[in-house]
């Protein structure tokens, strides 16, 4: 239920929240008697609404947001069902998330229920409520967006985690000639702070300007004593990086193809690192004194 919601929210606080809805719904049915011959068709069937409903609310407030949006992030290298875990990583990427963001709710609901989670089209039809026929032409018209514009991850995992671990040992040793080895051409940094954490207002462009960029914050690395720990993060290679007391600072994805690390993203809103856990005030520890 909770990877159906947070692939529709891109949110897991959002998500976590549905799902507990969804139960208290269906644990309210049955007190009033109710005959659910399937839990998961009920439980999907509400999750998928809420979850649509919440999207609706959710495209307003983003025409709002502070800066660049970006994805919860979710730490994903704790399955305990690896082959699961390996068929649907792609499908939580912070990449595909954000190509998702191109479709209406309902359409985003057709394409996931259909494309990622096997239903039938018969059962869709009952959980979006519409014709079968409709929920066949939202899922084609969803499938040739996602398509045109679905990212590459052409590298097999180990290689990725290679590149990645390169990169991040370059990062926090500061080594500009290594990070720029390791990123495309076109290479591109995105981050988001959502105005309540410093981050760059646009996207960074280019090998050598985003390796710049790393080279500066492997610096305040230094200086505030962080420490980098590799993670999965979202099906995808990143890290987390963290305070001496072990409070979050920000997460980082790398989208990587053709042997090239082609985009990073980092999230250091606070809002959006709670589930993870405690969260450092990143504007009191820029004015803290160096040791």
């Amino acid at each position: 239920m909770f990877s159906i919601s947070y692939r529709m929210l891109s949110s897991a606080g959002d998500a976590e929240d549905v799902v507990q809805e969804a139960f208290i719904r269906y644990q309210h049915a049955l007190e009033d008697g109710a005959v659910i011959e399937s839990p998961k068709a009920y439980l999907s069937a509400v999750v998928t609404r809420l979850s649509i409903d919440r999207l609706r609310s959710a495209v307003v407030r983003r025409e709002t947001y502070v800066g660049e949006w970006l994805p919860e992030p979710l730490l994903t290298d704790t399955s305990h069902d690896p082959a699961a875990h390996a068929e649907l990583s792609d499908s939580v990427s912070m990449a595909f998330l954000l190509v998702l963001e191109r479709l209406n709710p309902v359409e985003r609901a057709v394409f996931l229920l259909h494309d990622v989670f096997n239903y039938g089209y018969d059962e869709i039809a009952s959980i979006v409520e519409k014709e079968e026929a409709n929920c066949r032409q939202l899922a084609s018209r969803a499938r040739r967006h996602v398509q045109a514009e679905r990212p590459r991850f052409d590298t097999t995992p180990e290689q990725r985690d290679d590149l990645a671990d390169k990169f991040f040992a370059a990062f926090t040793d500061g080594d500009l000639d290594g990070l720029v080895s390791l990123l495309a051409a076109d290479a591109r940094t995105y981050g988001d702070g959502g105005g309540k954490a410093p981050q760059w207002a646009v996207p960074i462009v280019g090998a050598a300007k985003v390796a710049r960029l790393f080279l500066a914050m492997s610096k305040q690395l230094l200086t505030h004593k962080l420490a980098v720990e590799r993670h999965e993060v979202n099906g995808q290679p990143g890290a987390v990086v963290r305070t001496r007391a072990g409070e979050l600072i920000n997460v980082f994805a790398l989208d990587i193809a053709d042997g090239k690390v082609q985009a990073v993203r980092s999230v250091i809103n606070p809002d959006k690192l709670r589930h993870l856990g405690p969260v450092a005030d990143v504007w009191a520890l820029g004015r803290r004194p160096r040791d």
